[in-house]
């Protein structure tokens, strides 16, 4: 039997809207095993290239110290120090960080898979060229956070406030911040696909508006972005 011409369309529109709809987040599930207390090791700290499976790290002061290249599975970080702590190419899987706290931290080139990050107080954190796939960033404050280049898949920012973070030229799919507060997020070059901005707290863009091809925005932050959008084509807005 041949279909009515008026069901053809309304079976197209809805093929549309479930096209056009941003695709969620995959959130992380860490359930970890019973984790067994970190004792310092041999050299009473970190180590590059050291492997660490199935340790609790609690209120430990890593400032300083150097984990380049180490690899972190099943582990938690709980109050952890890590003032200029050197972390590049470290591999984070199937771990919890929990109210570290630290000023100029290098994770460059680091890479997070299945990661619960909740209450970081961090500034100056470097994630440039970094790895992020089903990270939940939860709470707390991370000023100057710089994923310059850096992939970023199933990642979402919750309830946090991240203060002049720099995304330049980094990939984002599948990223949601919700309700979490960006002041002065640099966007410029990004490559965005399924990225959900509407439930930001506060969205403050100083570069790159022009870049946010990919996502989705509520109907009230278009207004509030309006004349950025205005500056970047060219429009003037006179009453």
């Amino acid at each position: 039997m041949a279909r009515k011409p008026g069901n053809a369309r309304a079976a197209g529109a809805g093929a549309g809207r479930a096209a056009g709809a941003v695709r969620a987040a995959q959130r992380p599930e860490v359930r970890l095993p019973p984790l067994v207390p970190y004792d310092g090791g041999d050299g009473g700290g970190l180590e590059p290239d050291g492997d660490y499976d199935g340790l609790e790290f609690q209120g430990i002061d890593f400032t300083g110290q150097s984990g380049r290249g180490a690899r972190f599975i099943d582990c938690a970080l709980r109050e952890c120090g890590l003032d200029e702590t050197e972390l590049l190419n470290a591999r984070f899987v199937d771990s919890v960080l929990s109210g570290i706290r630290g000023v100029g931290t290098d994770l460059a080139g680091a890479s997070l898979r299945d990661v619960e990050v909740t209450d970081a107080r961090l500034g100056g954190v470097q994630l440039h060229g970094a790895v992020l796939e089903r990270v939940l960033i939860r709470g707390g404050k991370i000023d100057y956070l710089n994923l310059r280049k850096a992939k970023l898949k199933d990642v979402v920012f919750e309830g946090c406030v991240l203060s002049e973070a720099d995304f330049g030229g980094a990939q984002l799919e599948r990223v949601e911040f919700r309700g979490c507060v960006l002041r002065r997020a640099d966007f410029s070059a990004v490559q965005m696909k399924d990225v959900d901005l509407r439930t930001a707290a506060e969205l403050d863009i100083a570069r790159g508006v022009d870049r946010l091809a990919g996502a989705v925005i509520s109907p009230a932050q278009l207004l509030d972005l309006a004349p950025a959008f205005a500056a970047q084509i060219g429009v003037r807005v006179e009453g």
